[in-house]
């Protein structure tokens, strides 16, 4: 017989010590995703006024959009969506592994939703010419979807800060300074990890397109090798370990978490109906 069973099983959507009934946690989080939902809504509607009303000499937007890339970046983020979703179940069944696997997939999604809104505007203001200054689009393109994209940054290291703490010992091994010491570490290791692989895809996705993969491997060998050795240090912090102080106890952190991913996705959803699709509808 489980744990669960024989304490009786954790009702992970009602908390009889608040007046509500809900997690103070909870309560919070809607409440800081309301006052987001009006400051999304007002960037978003900026945006709408201005290209109904584009004042002259404003560029096509069709003609600076990359659709396909788009698409594909959102397809991304919705996947992470779906992990997010799995995440919640598997710590809400004491299945920590399953939670670990699909936050890892998670942070993984995120992080490529974010290289490829960082190719994008770097296709923009390079090749395009387009920056937050030289127009009404760039300004209100930047600004709002810059916003969304600092949102996703900081639910990624949200997600690793949440991966680190599930690793924390259970009993003395918590209270050791060796513990604290070694999740910066690996919080450190796990972002210059995503950074240079975050690079080194960049890097490859130039030279493929250019016809230069030679270059490519003559030039980021050195990052190359610096990102395998990053990914075997993240194995070795993620060994096994004897026992752990998080568990489906710990299950409303995780409902948060994915409330707010949830969150920013929708609000993506929107952003690429509103700002990308009707361009091409219109």
């Amino acid at each position: 017989m489980s744990s669960n069973a024989a304490a009786g099983a954790i009702d992970h959507h009602h908390d009889p010590s608040t007046s509500t009934g809900i997690p103070n946690k909870k309560l919070l989080m809607w409440a800081f995703l309301a006052s987001d939902c009006m400051f999304f809504g007002c960037l978003i509607s900026t945006h709408l006024i201005y290209r109904l009303h584009p004042p002259p000499g404003v560029p096509s937007a069709r003609s600076v959009f990359s659709i396909e890339l788009t698409s594909f970046s959102t397809f991304i983020l919705l996947m992470s969506s779906l992990m997010m979703a799995l995440a919640v179940n598997a710590i809400q069944k004491g299945n920590l592994r399953s939670m670990r696997a699909s936050l890892l997939t998670t942070i993984v999604f995120g992080s490529i939703f974010l290289g490829c809104q960082v190719y994008e505007f770097n296709n923009f203001v390079y090749e395009k010419h387009l920056t937050i200054t030289n127009s009404i689009l760039g300004t209100t393109f930047f600004t709002l979807t810059g916003t969304h994209g600092t949102h996703v940054a900081v639910g990624v290291l949200w997600l690793i800060l949440m991966y680190i703490r599930s690793f924390k010992p259970s009993g003395a091994g918590a209270v050791r300074g060796g513990w604290l010491l070694e999740s910066f570490a690996h919080l450190a290791v796990f972002a210059a990890t995503l950074l240079l692989a975050g690079y080194v895809v960049l890097s490859f996705t130039r030279a493929a397109l250019s016809g230069d993969i030679a270059g490519f491997v003559h030039a980021q060998y050195g990052a190359v090798i610096a990102t395998v050795a990053g990914l075997a240090l993240l194995r070795w912090f993620a060994r096994p370990r004897s026992g752990v102080d998080f568990d489906e106890r710990n299950a409303v952190d995780v409902e948060m978490m994915g409330l707010y991913w949830h969150f920013v996705d929708i609000v993506w959803i929107v952003i690429f109906t509103a700002v990308y699709l009707l361009e091409y509808i219109s």
